[in-house]
């Protein structure tokens, strides 16, 4: 299994090309990186799971900008989003985002996404809750033909558009990794009908195994071949016995949450977090 690290760049927080540098050096695989474009002031949809919303939730670099320096800066490190927010993006320019840092960094791109949960933050930009699952299908859809096709054109209920030119393509053939945040069953099924890997959230009552079984039930009734899928888990505990049986379960990747602090305090949790790569 390989691990990670999660953290919101932030414009107060270590620089992204210092923390990936950082990051490759010890050994970690990957940093993922969520998004919030903004966050409404109106602050009328609660936090999931409750409590005051941090600040960094309205601090957040663009993740394809701060993921384009930490690719400069490093040769292996895999960069994520984690989540982006498909629906609030224009599938197009998505498309070109995803394949131009998947084909500058060499292939190291890891489509991490979403449906979202701020109900205001999605209707300014034209997306509504109610269908935001929809659109995502749709977008993803959309931005696959954009990867994978020459001459692409998609015809949805939410998307459309005729023949178009878009280069450059990903490197990762058929395109990079497409994997879906979320743990109900109509993620799994999301999961399994386009995706190529699950992004479930870590939890007191998460369990591996389950999670693991949990997945494999979801592609054995479609006809899928788990060996197409992978799991990442989000927010892992940075604890030895907990990783080990992630690993023991079939995880692919665990990621660790880094806080968006500054660098000492970062560079002294990475130092922290090392041992447990194992």
């Amino acid at each position: 299994m390989e691990i990670g690290v999660l953290i919101f760049a932030t414009d107060y927080c270590i620089r992204m090309d210092e923390l990936a540098r950082a990051l490759e050096e010890r050994g970690f695989d990957a940093l993922f990186l969520p998004e919030h474009t903004h966050i409404p002031a109106s602050r009328r949809t609660p936090r999931p799971g409750g409590g005051e919303l941090p600040k960094e939730y309205w601090h957040t670099h663009d993740p394809f900008v701060a993921l384009s320096f930490a690719a400069a800066a490093t040769s292996k490190l895999k960069l994520g989003t984690g989540i982006c927010l498909v629906p609030q993006r224009d599938p197009i320019v998505t498309a070109k985002s995803v394949a131009s840092l998947d084909m500058l960094s060499g292939g190291r791109f890891i489509f991490g996404m979403g449906g979202g949960w701020n109900v205001e933050e999605m209707e300014n930009h034209g997306a509504r809750y109610e269908t935001r699952f929809k659109l995502l299908r749709e977008r993803v859809l959309a931005m696959k033909a954009i990867w994978t096709e020459d001459e692409a054109a998609f015809h949805g209920d939410m998307v459309d558009f005729d023949p178009l030119w878009s280069y450059p393509k990903p490197v990762q053939k058929p395109h990079p990794p497409v994997i879906l945040g979320g743990e109900t069953d109509y993620t799994l099924a999301r999961v399994i009908e386009f995706c190529d890997g699950w992004l479930p959230r870590a939890s007191d009552a998460f369990d591996p195994v389950e999670g693991m079984g949990r997945l494999r039930r979801a592609a054995e009734a479609a006809g899928r071949d788990m060996a197409t899928l992978s799991m990442t888990v989000f927010r892992a505990p940075p604890e030895a016995a907990t990783l080990e049986a992630y690993a023991e379960a079939g995880v692919t990747r665990a990621l660790l949450m880094l806080p968006p602090a500054d660098r000492d305090t970062v560079l002294g949790l990475l130092d922290d977090y090392a041992p447990l790569l194992g």
